[in-house]
Parts: C-alpha cells; sequence; structure tokens
C-alpha cells in the first residue's frame, strides 16, 4: 500500500507560497507559507500535519488495542502537540494527551497499559525519531 501527497511551492522562504494535496483530496491546494508555519497565519504546515497524524494513529491504535482486548472503546480523544526547536529548527519531541471515557470492564491501570502499548506500536510513533510522552486522563 503507498499513501501519497503532493506539495508545490512558488517564491522565496519568507515571501513565498505553496500548497498541498493529499491523495483522497482531504487537503487539496491547501495553502501554507512562512507565516502558517512560523508564525501565526492561514492555512497548515508540516508540523501540524505531523501532529494531527499522530494523534489519529495512535487514537486508532488505543481502539484497536482496546478491541483486541476484548473491550468496547467508547470516547477517545488525543491531542497531539510537537515541540519545535526554532533555534536548531528541528522536532524535538511530541506529548501526546490521551482522555478516555469508562469502558466496561477495564481498570485504569489495564487502559493505562493499553495505551503505553499504542504509543510504542502506532505506525506514525514508529516512524518518529524523537522522544513521544503520554499523559492519561480515564474516567
Amino acid at each position: 500500500m503507498k499513501r501519497t501527497a503532493h506539495a508545490h511551492w512558488n517564491g522565496t522562504l519568507t515571501e513565498g507560497k505553496g500548497e498541498i494535496t493529499t491523495q483522497s483530496t482531504t487537503l487539496n491546494n491547501t495553502q501554507y507559507s512562512f507565516k502558517t508555519r512560523f508564525q501565526d497565519g492561514i492555512g497548515t504546515n508540516p508540523e501540524e500535519l505531523i501532529a494531527a497524524a499522530h494523534a489519529g494513529c495512535f487514537t486508532m491504535a488505543v481502539g484497536a488495542a482496546l478491541s483486541q482486548a476484548g473491550f468496547t472503546p467508547n470516547d477517545l480523544n488525543t491531542d497531539a502537540i510537537l515541540d519545535l526547536d526554532m533555534q536548531a529548527l528541528s522536532i524535538t519531541g511530541i506529548h501526546l494527551e490521551l482522555k478516555g471515557t469508562a469502558i466496561d470492564g477495564v481498570s485504569e491501570e489495564k487502559f493505562k497499559e493499553i495505551a503505553e502499548g499504542a504509543k510504542a506500536n502506532c505506525i506514525i510513533s514508529k516512524a518518529l525519531n524523537v522522544p513521544i510522552t503520554l499523559n492519561i486522563i480515564y474516567g
């Protein structure tokens, strides 16, 4: 299986602009620029897309792991906070904040064990070479 995306850029780093399109066209000529990446502007940026991908992948992995353990997942919500070091121009880590509602038969300890496993084994976590931290709120 292959997944694709296309990016177009025109102009200098600070004054230029571009568009990103995904294979599904969920992002379809979605704008990005220096301002959307390093300041405040309308559009997306690569770091935001990494955080979104990580939040989505991890949350699905928690749901899958709960299902495989014989539980029916309720609401799972994840915020992914990506830390970007502007001096070094590198991603220094991602922090995941998982909020799960009580799931019949799942203790808080079991939920945390499952979530930690999902953090280590979700496809995006495996692709990243940065520290990943996790905070879990269950109840």
